[in-house]
């Protein structure tokens, strides 16, 4: 049987109700529709990583749309991909109907392909890299990918930002008072407020710090798409909070530590402007890392002197005396 948009629908959990569970259940539920599955030559890992690109946007929006039935109680609609639609304009289509304007479109799209691909450094692309290099099935690999991007410290991250905005707009009372901002900032730093974790989410990287290129684009993407949803006040409060963020932070550390915005810090906000419920956030990244998730996976398979990867720990414990078990 063909793995068709109709199929799609069937093999999607009707029972869960986190949309990044369901993608990889389905992402498993493909290696039996696929007659090659084992096939890692690259023609065929190039027709996998396609088929993967061109599928994930309608499992999300499906996914989602059942989850909204299911769990919230709110009507089902299944819309139907276009074939004159760009991945980004079926998405909205199939998750909005027709209610999004061209600049939602054209921003998700250019979202998509800022997330796409970040070095094979972050966690969920070392992990397709890591599974690929035993020679494992596509499928398995993508879903342990998937399950890497799920955790709250990677793929989350952008959700934690875009609460701690909405927290910070209900807080701060006058959103132009640099001295009201920093106070509330230093007071989370201290862990005496919010989530009490000492951390402003969506500022600081583990590679960028001085600058994130893509946090640099996506301010001004924010900025253009706040023109248009009338939310310039509240994207001025956010930079606001990206400048004086930095500088707590830094102050904190006593200058030792460079610091910067992330992608995640402004991720959210445009997320939210689109109109995109929190549910898909994640599952959007994946959406956007596939494309880098199957071109690392593609290069780990088809280089000479490929092997597998495998980590090296060091035993840091002084020696023991073995006690008998029935000592012990």
């Amino acid at each position: 049987m063909p793995l068709d948009h109709r199929t799609l629908v069937h093999i999607i959990d009707l029972e869960g109700s986190n949309i990044m569970n369901i993608l990889a259940r389905c992402v498993l539920e493909m290696y039996t529709f696929d007659a090659n599955p084992d096939d890692i030559s690259r023609d065929n890992l190039m027709r996998q990583s396609v088929e993967l690109i061109a599928k994930f946007p309608t499992i999300i929006a499906y996914a989602y749309n059942i989850y909204r039935h299911s769990v919230q109680g709110q009507s089902l609609n299944i819309r139907h991909p276009r074939e004159n639609m760009s991945i980004a304009e079926n998405f909205l289509y199939m998750l909005k109907d027709e209610n999004y304007t061209e600049l939602d479109a054209r921003m998700l799209d250019l979202l998509l392909a800022i997330q796409a691909e970040h070095g094979g450094g972050n966690n969920s692309t070392f992990t397709v890299r890591v599974t690929s290099s035993t020679r494992t099935d596509t499928y398995s690999s993508i879903a342990a990918g998937i399950g890497s991007l799920k955790g709250p410290l990677h793929g989350g991250a952008n959700i934690k930002a875009i609460n701690m905005f909405h927290h910070l707009k209900e807080q701060i009372q006058d959103w132009n008072s640099v001295d009201e901002i920093d106070t509330y900032l230093n007071r989370m730093l201290n862990k005496e407020t919010y989530d009490k974790t000492g951390l402003i989410y969506g500022i600081g990287h583990a590679v960028y710090t001085k600058s994130d290129p893509r946090a640099i684009e996506l301010k001004r993407l924010a900025g253009e798409l706040a023109k248009e949803k009338k939310l310039v006040k509240e994207y001025e409060f956010l930079k606001k909070i990206e400048e004086e963020g930095v500088k707590c932070i830094t102050a904190y550390h006593k200058g030792n530590k460079a610091i910067c915005a992330n992608l995640d810090f402004y991720s959210g906000f445009i997320y939210e402007m689109i109109g995109l419920p929190q549910e898909i956030y994640t599952p959007i990244f994946a959406m956007a890392r596939i494309v880098g998730w199957t071109a690392h996976r593609i290069e780990e398979l088809n280089f000479e002197g490929r092997r597998l990867i495998r980590p090296a720990y060091k035993n840091i414990l002084d020696s023991k005396k073995y006690i008998p078990l029935a000592e012990r």
